[in-house]
């Protein structure tokens, strides 16, 4: 027997009319959006894992002289600032025959090359004196598959040598400080460690995301709940009226369940499907080493099922959370005479998580998984305290207010401060990205050591002699440099006190790159390196924070704007008789449009600098566990966030003028 419940639910949906219809399209929309965005964050997440375990096999996995069966040695040189890792790989004689590294289909043979697409495309592409003439000339290039590559842009290269090969038999020794995750040698047995090692281009790419994410996640949840309470004040008008016929409150909630969860699942499930059609485009955006595979971001049924069962369940406490009133006092709701004020108790938790999440990070020993969940923990605590602080702003402005809008705007703070909140809620939040990725300190390398190109060599007296030899390797390669020998005490350049040779090479990066090519035979198996070698370990974080302040920054405007339009746009539905009396009394239009922008100005206001400066004290703390400097320029940039995002705020409401206009054309049949 079907159940009543839902019947009635489905009659009184369809019977709703083109507003419940635009209630419910605003509704599955933002769903839409929320699921979108999340699924989006989850595979970034997700797929920089999967990529850093593609680049395990780099790292030598060492083992006992007794059970090694090869030697590989790991070396990473630059070409156009981009990194070219080379593993080298040589098998032993009279031992087990070793298997073959991923992406390769046999284990490579004395001078054999086995090159990544990309970096097949860039040695054809290049002259041979700036890359290819860095590796062994084989009769052919082999070609390394999906399997031993993070990215399709990744440029790797595996070569076959003899184990005598100074590449692979001193490919260690004597070298510097910045050679750790770039530059190692060990004996292996195969390429599968207990505890893998990911490349440093790719090791702090998911937690990176995962930070950006935790950054995002609260603007998402923002659009979901609004989502849930479009048309909540028609809901509770309609089920107060049902209610006061003898509906009882179980009945009452499970129709709103039923209704909410049928849009919010509708909208959901579109989400997720345009985020499966989308995947080949969201793979051409790049991060860190490059673009994605398609399959890297793909999250899997389980987690597409999860999310949209997470939105729907989202969507649907929202819309049932409201029904309190209905289900204690429907006569207090249908004459909405119950002001929805907020309690003490806000302040008060707030106060004791912002003191907790201070005292937490005093000791600047943090890890990146504890300040993750510091700022999660802070985020809940900004949603609890933001309508607490939208009431009270209410009832301020409404004592000092002089003029008729600001009055009204007073009003509706103080009589549904949690509706004013949604309203703003996702760019105060975002507030926070903002002053937080604005301030922080990314510009690491400061050098003034580019053009530089070094080479190690055992001690100083090695270096004089070999200088020589690099003045004519230089000279026969076209590259107008000048080379010294500078003194181990002095660390203002690339080789940072270690012995060896400075190349000061003039004319671009071209030049650059040629003179890395023809210093290459003087290396002993280690080869030359420039600034970016020696910046790689500190700009690579930095490269990803960078990358991933910006992307946050962009989706937490975009996803705050779309609410904030979604809520204003729901707002003059639900306000519809309102807005009617109103305009019958005589109100002018362009009055009742000014309160709508003020009710949301003056919480933006307080709110968002509020969270913009806590952003800029969360900075202050990531640099200080960094051990690098704040980003003063980034003042700039933290005022273009700023006013940008509240212009797009207004325009978000602005949007909502012409509906607010139609819904007021006819005041004597609207305002009932």
């Amino acid at each position: 027997m079907p159940s009543p419940v839902l019947s009635l639910t489905w009659h009184l949906t369809r019977s709703s009319g083109r507003r419940g219809l635009q209630s419910h399209l605003l509704a599955a929309g933002a769903a839409a959006v929320g699921a979108f965005v999340m699924l989006v964050m989850i595979a970034v997440g997700l797929g920089s894992g999967v990529r850093a375990d593609h680049t395990t096999w780099r790292t030598p996995a060492a083992v006992s002289a007794e059970r090694a069966t090869a030697v590989q040695a790991l070396a990473t040189t630059y070409v156009r600032h981009d990194p070219v890792s080379v593993v080298s790989l040589a098998q032993l004689p009279g031992r087990e025959a070793t298997s073959p590294p991923p992406g390769l289909s046999a284990f490579p043979k004395k001078g054999e090359v086995y090159l990544s697409p990309a970096l097949a495309e860039l040695i054809h592409k290049l002259p041979a004196s700036q890359l290819a003439d860095r590796f062994p000339k084989p009769a052919s290039y082999g070609t390394i598959g999906a399997a031993g590559l993070a990215s399709p842009d990744e440029l790797v290269a595996v070569v076959g040598r003899a184990p005598s090969d100074p590449a692979v038999s001193k490919a260690a020794d004597g070298g510097n400080w910045y050679d750790e995750g770039q530059t190692e040698r060990a004996g292996i047995a195969g390429f599968s460690a207990a505890k893998p090692k990911p490349s440093i281009f790719t090791g702090s790419d998911q937690w990176t995301a995962v930070m950006g994410s935790v950054l995002l996640v609260a603007p998402v949840i923002v659009l979901a709940a609004a989502a849930g309470r479009l048309g909540a004040a028609r809901r509770e008008q309609r089920l107060a009226a049902l209610r006061l016929a003898g509906a009882t409150p179980g009945q009452i909630v499970a129709m709103t369940a039923a209704e909410s969860a049928a849009v919010g699942a509708a909208g959901a499930l579109t989400g997720a499907l345009a985020y499966a059609a989308l995947l080949p485009a969201l793979a051409q955006i790049p991060y860190g080493i490059g673009n994605w595979y398609t399959g890297q971001l793909w999250v899997g049924l389980p987690w597409l099922a999860a999310v949209v069962a997470a939105v729907t369940a989202l969507i649907t406490v929202s819309a049932v959370s409201m029904l309190r009133q209905v289900a204690t006092s429907p006569l207090g709701v249908a004459q909405q005479a119950d002001p929805r004020r907020t309690r003490m108790i806000r302040l008060v938790l707030f106060a004791v998580v912002l003191g907790y999440v201070f005292i937490s990070t005093q000791g600047g020993q943090l890890k990146i998984q504890q300040l993750i969940a510091l700022l999660g923990l802070f985020y809940g605590a900004f949603w609890l305290f933001g309508p607490w602080v939208v009431d009270r702003l209410g009832r301020i402005a409404g004592r000092f207010a002089r003029r008729p809008a600001t009055l009204l705007a007073a009003r509706r703070l103080s009589d549904d401060p949690r509706g004013a909140w949604r309203t703003v809620s996702g760019l105060v939040l975002a507030g926070f990205v903002a002053g937080f990725f604005s301030v922080i300190g990314l510009d690491i390398d400061a050098s003034d050591n580019h053009g530089q190109v070094a080479v190690v060599t055992a001690d100083s007296a090695a270096a004089r002699d070999t200088a020589t030899k690099a003045r004519t390797l230089l000279r026969e390669a076209g590259v107008t440099a000048t080379v010294s020998v500078p003194s181990e005490d002095d660390f203002d350049n690339v080789l940072g006190g270690s012995a060896g040779l400075i190349a000061h090479v003039s004319g671009g990066q071209d030049q650059v790159d040629t003179a890395v090519t023809a210093l290459i035979p003087l290396g002993a198996g280690l080869l030359p390196f420039s600034q970016d070698y020696v910046s790689a370990p500190d700009n690579v974080g930095a490269d990803r924070v960078g990358v991933v302040g910006i992307a946050t920054l962009v989706m937490s405007f975009l996803v705050a704007a779309a609410s904030a339009g979604l809520t204003a746009a729901a707002n003059v539905l639900d306000r519809r008789r309102v807005y009617g009396l109103l305009r019958l009394a005589g109100t002018p239009l362009k009055m009742l449009d000014r309160a709508r922008i003020r009710e949301t100005v003056l919480p933006l206001a307080v709110l968002a600098g509020g969270t913009t400066a806590m952003g800029v004290y969360g900075a202050y703390q990531f640099n200080k566990l960094a051990g690098i400097s704040m980003n003063t320029s980034g003042a700039v940039q933290l005022a273009v966030c700023v006013v940008v995002g509240a212009l797009a705020m207004l325009a978000a409401i602005g949007c909502s003028k012409p509906l607010l206009r139609k819904v007021t054309t006819d005041a004597i049949q609207t305002a009932d």
